[in-house]
């Protein structure tokens, strides 16, 4: 079978459960509605006895709960228990391109791989294949690490960006999986209303070869300075940072023990399963993260970082008459930023408008940040959609900030001359549109 270890790529053998049925076995990823207990129960009710993943994950919504060493050992006996019980047909040794229709309608294609995680680095100005696009919190790992070691099996919820504006690695090979008239592995609606999927094996030579061929030409697009930057990790930052550190300890066992060079090498703990995905996928969404500074000074402490961002960007200034003007103007751009907070019972519009070329987040945040530790007045929280930035900028001592659309085009460039991103510098699509749980793989 074609090899595809000089990408930091294997070709893993996967599991699925006899007569899948996709609205009972999947559920969303395990860092999602982290403040809703209730969305977490209703999907418990509907998986109900059957076989579920539900049974083999942590929701994030309950680790600050009692008895979390209790739920994860019931986690790691529900996975052997499976195993063992006949819920899984036999592996099959393939990668898997699968079509994600979410509830907006709109269609995510991606290609399950399991990625070697010695091609993988999280640390800032990594020359690694596959580099972290946020900034990793340490303390976030070790919980993890909890779950993950020792687990007989690993489901996937993290998710790859590919520079391929083309659509050579993923859209091609489905085109030609669809224009063949494959039957799917799997097919059907997810649960909660997030839409359905549909999954098909890439395991003929041809198909692998094809894969490979287009690989190439994105690894030497990506080769710049003497490293070469193949993918950056979109979704799941902490969970690929958790298996990167079991790894580690895995790998220094067996190397304590004896193991051969072999045996190191073709350990399973080495590999994770993700999902690649290009970032110029129509299915693919990026909205900005906006932001709101609370402040006791209110307006005086307002028009104070207003003026210290102005001198730090380079920026001009704009008094939009509307808060629609000022919405669509910052939609329209790639780097300017919109404020609204109140002054004297009347409501004041600003537009910051900058020069900058690189993903604007990656300017304004550390300056952002810089002006925050200075005032002992100011805090910041950080919102999802522009309506709740212009609801909170109507209230007193609240300033909301409208930062512009992520530029696809300049997010590789940006990560390779920056390192990554700033906390909270962007949201791939809903929460109900990431990623399922459904393909499994053994791990210990």
């Amino acid at each position: 079978m074609t090899k595809f270890s000089e990408y930091g790529l294997s070709v893993p053998e996967i599991l699925f459960p006899k007569n899948i049925d996709t609205k009972t076995w999947s559920v969303v990823a395990c860092d999602q509605y982290t403040q809703d207990k209730d969305y977490w129960a209703a999907a418990k009710k509907i998986a109900g006895d059957k076989p579920s993943t539900l049974n083999l994950i942590f929701p994030e919504a309950y680790l600050n709960d009692e008895g979390k060493a209790e739920r994860i050992q019931k986690i790691k006996e529900a996975m052997a228990s499976y195993i063992n019980g006949g819920v899984f047909d036999k592996p099959k040794k393939a990668f898997v391109y699968v079509e994600r229709t979410t509830a907006y309608g709109r269609v995510r294609k991606g290609l399950v791989a399991a990625l070697d995680l010695d091609s993988y680095e999280w640390k800032p100005f990594s020359t690694a294949l596959t580099r972290a696009t946020e900034a990793t919190i340490l303390e976030r790992i070790p919980p993890r690490m909890e779950i993950r070691r020792g687990a007989p099996l690993e489901l996937p919820h993290i998710m790859l960006l590919a520079n391929d504006s083309g659509g050579l690695l993923i859209e091609s090979l489905g085109n030609k999986i669809k224009a063949r008239g494959d039957a799917p592995l799997y097919q059907g609606e997810l649960m909660q209303n997030s839409g359905s999927i549909k999954g098909w094996a890439v395991e003929s030579e041809e198909d692998l070869n094809g894969f490979k061929a287009a690989l190439q030409k994105l690894y030497e697009a990506g080769t710049k300075n003497g490293s070469t930057f193949l993918f950056a990790v979109g979704d799941g930052n902490h969970s690929l940072a958790t298996a990167k550190a079991v790894w580690e300890e895995e790998k220094k066992r067996l190397q304590e023990s004896g193991a051969t060079t072999s045996q190191i090498q073709e350990s399973p703990v080495r590999f994770a399963l993700v999902e690649i995905v290009s970032i110029y996928d129509k299915g693919l969404t990026f909205e900005p993260i906006h932001r709101v500074v609370f402040s006791k000074a209110g307006a005086s402490d307002f028009e104070a970082l207003i003026a210290f961002l102005k001198e730090k960007l380079g920026a001009q200034i704009q008094e939009p008459s509307t808060a629609q003007e000022l919405e669509e103007a910052v939609k329209k751009s790639s780097a300017d930023f919109g404020f609204y907070y109140k002054k004297d019972g009347a409501q004041k519009r600003v537009l910051l408008k900058t020069k900058i070329t690189d993903l604007a987040v990656s300017r304004f945040q550390p300056a952002l940040d810089e002006y925050i530790k200075k005032s002992s007045e100011s805090e910041i929280d950080y919102i999802h959609g522009a309506d709740e930035i212009f609801r909170l900028g109507e209230k007193d001592g609240a300033l909301g900030i409208l930062l512009p659309p992520v530029a696809k085009d300049s997010f590789f460039d940006t990560i390779g001359s920056l390192g990554p991103l700033p906390r909270k510098s962007f949201s791939m699509g809903e929460a109900s549109e990431k990623r399922f749980y459904l393909e499994a793989r053994r791990l210990f």
